[in-house]
């Protein structure tokens, strides 16, 4: 459920009519519900409730935004974040240092620095070396670093190839079968405490089958670590609970997720964390755009051309996604159209042979499901600047991310006196 519905014939977010936003903001423009933020953040916690005291940590990347943030803080969520601005970001908007986990591949010298003084609840260490090297920055900062290790289960989540991260194939974390020798090695390393295991095979699942078979492999490596005297208390069982983004899609629901994980992880007598992005934040934003023509190429439907565009939304390049096309005031016809973006790209597509709500030139239309990996995959592409962000909560709405338009972003870049 989320909080974008059609009220007197305008589509509103919460109590506001997403054309007052256009008016007030302009488009292309992402717009956030708060209650549905909260309300999402609820409802994972709620599947969690058999769990003893999970630890949930809101994936940053799915959206980083400060405001996004300071909402799910105040739900009692902690963070997980990937790069040393992302826990920038997270500590800005006040979740404390304990309560955020260090995750990535690619951990530099300066991040590991960074989350030792800042004070950071847990490293997920995904590779020996890396473990080596955060070892030793402790030892100089007279500091011990909490630890898991992240292991790859060599599970397939079925999901698309680029957002695919438990294969033996992918580059995360530490093989399964080696596992064991590398976590006695680091324990017993001076400036680590190795307290756990983690886990992650991807994003967007839609059967929880996969996500069993890796938990289930995670248990019979804390048995193994336990039998040779190692000391495990804690595990991160990372996210990837997909969501809907085509009409009549179902996905597995927190509570069945909830269930699965009680049951699979029964004994294993450690706190879960648990690192949900997409399922929190995916439905509760849209990417609100105007139509600026549509244009006829041969005998095919015509070519609905929008302000937004591939560098505002990159999914459907990227990865081939889905995203639903609405009418923000439909007049009940309908249209079959593909649905671009004005950058000079084939690729700036956001939809082929797509029965959606007629649209003519000036209409808004909003792209649904848009809160997570949105507005934080943007670029500048084509000289474009970058798209303002709204958080709706009632009546009342705020921009939370400003437009930053081409000009500024020029400002930036500089020519060399001997040019």
């Amino acid at each position: 459920m989320d909080h974008f519905q059609l009220k007197n014939g305008v589509l509103h977010a919460e109590d506001v009519p997403l054309s007052a936003i256009a008016e007030a903001v302009g488009t292309p423009v992402y717009v956030y519900s708060r209650a549905t933020l909260v309300r999402h953040a609820r409802v994972f916690r709620e599947g969690l409730s058999a769990l003893d005291r999970p630890h949930l940590a809101f994936a940053v990347k799915a959206n980083p935004n400060l405001a996004v943030l300071s909402v799910l803080q105040k739900e009692g969520y902690g963070a997980d974040v990937v790069s040393g601005g992302e826990l920038t970001r997270a500590l800005a908007a006040g979740m404390a240092p304990a309560d955020v986990v260090f995750s990535g591949v690619g951990k530099t010298h300066a991040e590991l620095v960074q989350g030792l003084e800042s004070g950071i609840g847990q490293f997920n260490i995904e590779s020996e070396e890396e473990g080596y090297e955060l070892a030793a920055i402790a030892r100089r900062l007279g500091k011990t670093a909490a630890c898991a290790l992240r292991v790859n289960p060599d599970v397939d989540a079925r999901t698309h190839e680029k957002i695919s991260t438990g294969k033996r194939e992918n580059k995360f974390g530490v093989p399964l079968d080696r596992a064991g020798a590398i976590y006695a090695a680091l324990a017993a390393e001076d400036g680590l405490n190795m307290r756990g295991v983690a886990g992650h095979i991807g994003s967007q699942l839609g059967d929880l089958e996969p996500l069993e078979s890796a938990f289930t492999k995670l248990g019979a490596l804390i048995a193994e670590l336990r039998a040779a005297g190692l000391s495990v208390t804690h595990t991160d069982l990372g996210g990837g609970l997909g969501v809907p983004y085509k009409p009549g899609e179902v996905m597995p629901s927190p509570a069945d997720y909830g269930a699965m994980v009680a049951r699979v992880t029964s004994g294993w007598d450690v706190r879960l964390t648990f690192e949900p992005g997409r399922v929190i934040a995916g439905n509760a934003g849209i990417l609100l755009t105007r139509v600026i023509r549509s244009k006829r190429s041969g005998n095919g439907p015509p070519f609905v051309i929008v302000d937004a565009a591939m560098n505002d939304l990159a999914r459907p390049a990227m990865y081939g996604a889905w995203h639903d096309i609405e009418a923000v005031a439909p007049n009940g016809n309908r249209m079959t159209s593909h649905v671009v973006g004005p950058i000079c790209e084939t690729g700036d597509t956001f939809a082929m042979d797509r029965e959606i709500d007629a649209l003519a030139a000036g209409d808004l239309a909003v792209f649904r499901t848009a809160g997570a990996y949105g507005a934080t995959m943007a670029s500048s592409y084509n000289s474009r600047g970058f798209v303002p962000e709204v958080l709706v909560d009632g009546d009342r709405f705020a921009v939370v991310a400003d437009r930053i338009p081409a000009d500024a972003i020029m400002d930036a870049e500089r020519v060399p006196d001997w040019l």
